[in-house]
């Protein structure tokens, strides 16, 4: 197949899927709430149609193609931890007839913004095609309720397998060889060599700091304050603190999906258990500094997360762009984390562990 061929039929996918969105919002599909990143696999019921297996709702006959369809977002560290093995599976098997599509639906405000997917594109290294679903629309064709979750479409346009959060490569790439086989690919068995990075130890459950996600997920901050919905408060910390308990100290403003620092050197304290810790985060007017302490003292080089910088024993973090920013990734264990922000516009959405 000609490489002019193989993208006219990628642009057709893409277009598929677009015109699939305008329909089902036209139509008001059912919506179904996003919800946290797991482990393990599940069809919905509503989408067996077809005996033994399901339709998949938006690609349907594609004939003598394999799809492989990966919901999610770029911000959470489970789908950037999946990155690796899509893209290497993208590399290995495109020739013979897998196509994967990134269906980007966001977590977060920020993530609906097409340059900052754009720019994570090139972080990550992903060339196969990714389409914006903004308003959920596929997310709710699916049934989907997680990141990430993939799904193999046959070339029959049938559903054979999904799998829902990290892990399961080796299985999942043994389906996709299967699959590719029933359309009369010949391939060797052997399996991409990608390390599986899914966490094995129990770790801090991942935290939000928007009150829209944290309240009804019983994540206020431990404060005697608590969240209080588009106000500013000022925050006192406590004498006692709860391990996996967000607090706060100094002028923050609560917003739907993020906390906001109000004043110079605000500051954010978390007792947790793993081994890397990240935030995602921004800066409202302009690049804003970020103290990073653990156990009341500078991280350590050994201890520190990849977007740390060090000036003589300090250490903290440039946050000038929305994104995942790793902060801790030393030993496994206990520790109280300490972030100290140097000015006003800092914004935090959320921590996550690994």
């Amino acid at each position: 197949m000609t490489l002019h061929k193989r993208y006219v039929i990628l642009i057709i996918v893409v277009i598929v899927i677009v015109g699939i969105i305008y329909i089902l919002e036209k139509n008001k599909t059912a919506t179904a709430e996003p919800s946290q990143k797991l482990s393990g696999s599940s069809t919905p019921a509503s989408l067996l149609k077809a005996g033994k297996y399901p339709l998949a709702p938006e690609l349907t006959g594609i004939s003598g193609y394999l799809v492989l369809v990966d919901f999610w977002t770029y911000t959470c560290i489970n789908c950037i931890r999946t990155l690796p093995h899509l893209t290497a599976w993208d590399r290995k098997y495109r020739e013979r007839g897998l196509i994967i599509i990134g269906v980007h639906t966001p977590e977060f405000e920020f993530e609906k913004n097409k340059e900052n997917v754009q720019q994570a594109l090139e972080k990550y290294g992903v060339e196969y095609p990714v389409v914006q679903d903004n308003d959920y629309a596929t997310w709710r064709a699916y049934e989907n309720r997680y990141w990430p979750h993939k799904y193999l479409i046959d070339a029959d346009g049938y559903i054979r397998y999904d799998h829902i959060g990290e892990g399961g490569y080796e299985e999942t790439e043994k389906v996709i060889q299967r699959l590719l086989g029933e359309i009369n690919q010949t391939m060797d068995a052997s399996l991409s060599t990608v390390a599986d990075t899914t966490p094995q130890l129990p770790t801090t459950p991942e935290l939000y700091l928007g009150y829209q996600f944290a309240l009804p997920r019983g994540q206020n901050i431990g404060n005697d304050e608590g969240l209080q919905p588009e106000k500013d408060a000022g925050y006192v910390l406590p004498l006692s603190r709860e391990k996996n308990r967000i607090y706060l100290q100094g002028k923050w403003r609560s917003n739907a999906d993020h906390l906001e620092a109000l004043e110079e050197n605000a500051t954010i304290h978390l007792d947790f258990t793993a081994q890397a810790v990240n935030v995602v985060a921004d800066a409202l007017y302009g690049p804003v500094q970020m103290d990073v302490f653990i156990n009341d003292k500078y991280i350590s080089p050994e201890q520190a997360g990849s977007d740390v910088h060090f000036a003589g024993e300090r250490a903290f973090i440039v946050v000038d762009a929305p994104q995942l920013y790793n902060v801790v990734h030393g030993r496994y264990g206990d520790y109280s984390l300490k972030l100290v922000v140097k000015d006003r516009g800092f914004t935090a959405n959320a921590f996550t562990f690994g």
